[in-house]
């Protein structure tokens, strides 16, 4: 009977145990971006696992430029999202400065090389539009970031150091808005490659930023813009 009741014990104790880690694994599997398994480490954000109104784990909301309130940055239903029906967005900007640089970004990932790639729909803007990619962030006032922009037809990369932005790359491109678009970025080193829509629109060499830095969404001025499938592919650290 002992070994009986023994056993019993033993079997509740594992079936515990399973169900335990089982809902440790759930919550993680939440909180952390998808891993997918490929040569190179790949990190992505789809944002159905996130809460309504809530950021994912790890993302902050801060701002390039004094004085101005900070932006509602959230996820939000869209039901014309590229992979779900939930999407990371910028949905009011909360201040009237146009040299604004509204910022949603992580430090969670530590980016130097690789690709950077992210669907995006640029909703409304009167003083700018559009939005695009941070990488090799630093902190608010320190990254490179390509954006595009539908009101000026322009897509462009630049460095901000210092709170200061300076051009380093432009290109025409003509998208309509209130459409989804991809956009891409893939460094090497001081080299890199921005794409639209898997055009490639620019490519030269930078040397502003040369460690590695978080991963981000930005947008300037009024823009509100929404984002979905944020996907980072971290190049070979040999």
């Amino acid at each position: 009977m002992f070994v009986r009741y023994g056993i019993r014990a033993l079997f509740l104790v594992v079936i515990s145990f399973f169900m335990v880690t089982s809902s440790l694994a759930q919550g993680l599997k939440k909180a952390l971006p998808s891993k997918v398994e490929t040569s190179e480490e790949v990190f992505r954000w789809s944002f159905e696992d996130i809460p309504i109104g809530h950021l994912p784990t790890g993302w902050k909301i801060e701002a390039t430029g004094r004085g101005s309130p900070l932006a509602t940055w959230q996820v939000i239903k869209d039901s014309t999202a590229p992979s779900g029906k939930q999407v990371l967005a910028l949905v009011r900007v909360n201040h009237h400065s146009g040299g604004t640089f509204n910022l949603c970004w992580t430090d969670k990932v530590s980016f130097l090389d690789g690709a950077i790639e992210v669907a995006f729909k640029a909703v409304s803007g009167k003083i700018d539009e559009g939005g695009g990619i941070m990488w090799r962030v630093r902190d608010r006032n320190n990254y490179y970031v390509a954006r595009f922009n539908p009101l000026e037809d322009n897509f462009r990369i630049y460095t901000v150091k210092g709170g200061r932005r300076r051009m380093i790359g432009t290109a025409r491109a003509s998208l309509p808005a209130g459409t989804w678009h991809t956009m891409k970025i893939v460094v090497t080193g001081e080299r890199y490659a921005c794409f639209l829509d898997g055009k490639k629109y620019l490519e030269g060499r930078d040397a502003h930023f040369k460690k590695a830095g978080g991963v981000g969404l930005w947008t300037k001025a009024d823009a509100v813009t929404s984002f979905d499938d944020f996907k980072v592919a971290l190049g070979d650290k040999k």
